[in-house]
């Protein structure tokens, strides 16, 4: 199985006019965050976690041709924006994209994205194909065993991933002991870590390590990463052995 981060930032207390701080200054490539996102190949399967608002670019940027269906976390915006640039694998496979996510994630997908659901349809809207899952309990595509684990993201559940031995997790701030359960074995862990203050709704540096230490994982990548925590060298420099920081374009062979 082969992982690549699409995006590794979040707008969480992001400046986007004329910023002078340290992390949008860098000339460090492994600076520039785009909203958080993962590309899984595993056996020919081609599977994306979310379509932020930076979604396009992503898979022009790592140059991906094929998808196979989208995994949603959950639907704030910096997880669903990029929804409508779907068509364009639409188009290019002439076929719908499955979307597998909560029901309560579809509902919001259809507020959000109403043309593609109306009756009616424009020429040319995104297919996309809603697949109900839960969590806690496993489904399949073309074979894969995926499991999906709820975590929460202050009040809001959101859904984690595991393949096999590798386990993805953005927007946690709590995790019960059940889905810690689900997440025992995994090699390769992916776990959001905001920022070294408190946060209500994300892990911080701390909390993140603490976590990962729990669940026993032989590798830990940290993402969903905010200007706040600084610069990719900087926070890789204060990280134990065995933890290290994604950044854009990161590949992995789980």
């Amino acid at each position: 199985m082969r992982v690549t981060f699409l995006g590794t930032g979040t707008s969480q207390g992001v400046p986007v006019i004329a910023c002078q701080c340290a992390v949008c200054q860098s000339t460090d490539r492994r600076d520039k965050r785009l909203r958080t996102a993962i590309f899984i190949e595993i056996e020919g399967l081609k599977l994306v976690i979310d379509t932020g608002p930076d979604f396009r670019y992503q898979m022009l940027r790592q140059d991906i041709r094929h998808l196979d269906a989208v995994l949603i976390t959950h639907s704030h915006k910096d997880h669903i924006a990029g929804m409508d640039d779907v068509r364009a694998f639409n188009y290019q496979q002439q076929q719908s994209i499955p979307i597998y996510a909560t029901t309560i994630t579809h509902e919001a997908l259809k507020r959000e994205f109403y043309y593609a659901f109306g009756e009616v349809k424009y020429p040319g809207v995104p297919r996309l194909e809603l697949q109900p899952i839960v969590a806690g309990e496993p489904f399949y595509i073309e074979g894969q065993r995926i499991m999906p684990i709820e975590v929460m993201h202050y009040k809001m559940p959101v859904l984690g991933f595991r393949l096999g031995d590798f386990a993805y997790i953005t927007d946690a701030k709590t995790v019960s002991e059940y889905s810690r359960s689900l997440l025992k074995g995994v090699k390769v862990l992916v776990v959001n870590a905001l920022q070294e203050e408190p946060h209500i709704s994300h892990f911080t540096r701390e909390e993140a390590l603490a976590f990962t230490k729990e669940i026993g994982a032989e590798t830990t990548y940290l993402t969903h990463i905010s200007h706040r925590f600084g610069k990719h060298a900087d926070i890789e420099e204060h990280l134990p052995d065995g933890v290290h920081v994604a950044f854009d374009g990161l590949s992995l062979v789980v």
